[in-house]
């Protein structure tokens, strides 16, 4: 049974499966989905069981990792959203990132915002973390607009896979959710 972490009005917020390898490869084999992440579509199902692996190590590893967000009307998983412990980014070293990403039959629906915000909350209250870091190509409006809501301060710009992104950080003195 998967761990839960957290719990939404509308979402489950679950530790990441193997069994999720079907819904997880759904949406990124999804050009759409990908579109700027700096990766390519996925093209077999052993590539999602390959990262639902890297992501369980994550949580032995770094006891914390992106989660399955699962809607509570029908139990279907619509994407992922939490924290990821980045060792090395843009000159920063041992940093947490919020990201989120779900299926396109989901967007437009508030859920990014929705679990962001629980997932800040954790990150402030029950890990104690005093800030938290994100980031987004620059043409990705709809995830710059996410972040900007939840109060992130754009810090400036770096490439990443080849993508210019927005570089972004929020302290916890500054999160009023």
């Amino acid at each position: 049974m998967a761990k839960i972490f957290i719990e939404t009005e509308r979402l489950i917020l679950r530790e990441i499966i193997t069994e999720d390898a079907e819904a997880f490869f759904a949406m990124d084999s999804n050009p759409e989905v990908v579109k700027y992440v700096g990766t390519k579509p996925l093209t077999h199902i052993s590539q999602s069981v390959e990262m639902i692996e890297n992501i369980r190590n994550q949580y032995t590893e770094n006891r914390i990792g992106r989660w399955a967000a699962i809607n509570k009307e029908d139990g279907k998983l619509v994407g992922w959203s939490g924290l990821k412990l980045i060792k090395e980014i843009n000159n920063h070293k041992n940093i947490h990132d919020l990201g989120y990403r779900f299926t396109p039959e989901y967007w437009g629906k508030g859920y990014a915002t929705e679990t962001s915000i629980a997932v800040l909350n954790y990150a402030f209250n029950e890990m104690k973390l005093d800030q938290v870091f994100a980031y987004a190509d620059v043409e990705n409006d709809a995830s710059n607009h996410v972040l900007r809501k939840l109060g992130f301060e754009e810090k400036g710009t770096f490439i990443d896979e080849g993508d210019n992104c927005f570089w972004y950080q929020l302290k916890k003195e500054n999160f009023t959710k």
